[in-house]
């Protein structure tokens, strides 16, 4: 009986030990996580998904996440290449494919990229034309994606996608493409009005060299307008006259 008694007096303390060192020994992953662990201060490897195990007090494990991060990169004044001054803003698209490299190599991954992602947006906007960047976004969202995986890439980091979201123009600058686009579309109606004209004056000296080869066209013609002016119910008739007739006039005035 006594020897039951000591034994339950160190059971029950090595019992409370375990079991308050038991959470920082054993960690549970989820499959888009790691853990990078390090020992007495050095760098083991990265563990998980799954039970990673840990010896309390000597390793420490910095938990990272494996999915895709999304951040916003708040809105930059820009001047472009054609001295046009806009507010642009933007999200980056990125994720850790190297845990390790993403806690050694860079003290905070997320503020770093947001950073470069921010100083490449002012320099690539900047190098852009106004009509570049309201039509060719696309390309200049590649040209981004491009430099800001280059510069995060040692860390880490891929960068899957940059998107210019927002483009902000001076109120002047949206008037005067106001009155660009709206001065476009009436040079083109006239345009398109005197291709119009043109195209009836061909046609209509085609019609003259055919009445002219054959005269009973004139006749049938004017048969075929009288006949359209009599269908309109009009009480007035229009008889016209060639001016041919009153030429021997004209000659002896």
């Amino acid at each position: 009986m006594q020897r039951t008694l000591d034994l339950l007096k160190w059971v029950i303390p090595v019992g409370i030990l375990a079991a308050a060192l038991l959470p920082s020994a054993v960690r549970i992953l989820r499959e888009y996580e790691r853990a990078v662990v390090f020992r007495l201060g050095k760098l083991l490897r990265a563990k998980g998904p799954g039970i990673v195990l840990l010896i309390p007090f000597v390793d420490r494990m910095v938990r990272m996440d494996l999915r895709v991060v999304t951040i916003d990169v708040p809105k930059q004044e820009v001047m472009t290449r054609d001295n046009v001054p806009v507010t642009v803003d933007a999200v980056v698209y990125f994720r850790v494919v190297d845990p390790v490299a993403a806690v050694v190599k860079v003290e905070n991954y997320l503020k770093a990229t947001s950073l470069i992602a921010q100083t490449t947006l002012r320099s690539v906007l900047g190098q852009a034309e106004l009509d570049d960047l309201l039509a060719r976004r696309d390309k200049i969202n590649q040209t981004l994606q491009e430099i800001v995986d280059r510069h995060t890439d040692p860390w880490g980091i891929k960068v899957t996608a940059v998107e210019v979201r927002d483009v902000v123009l001076p109120e002047g600058m949206k008037r005067s493409m106001a009155k660009q686009a709206e001065s476009e579309r009436e040079r083109r109606a006239k345009v398109i009005n005197a291709e119009g004209e043109f195209q009836a004056a061909e046609k209509l000296v085609q019609a003259a060299s055919m009445m002219r080869e054959q005269p009973i066209a004139v006749q049938l013609r004017f048969l075929q307008t009288m006949r359209e002016i009599a269908s309109e119910h009009n009480t007035t008739t229009f008889l016209p006259v060639p001016i041919d007739l009153f030429s021997p006039f004209q000659k002896k005035g």
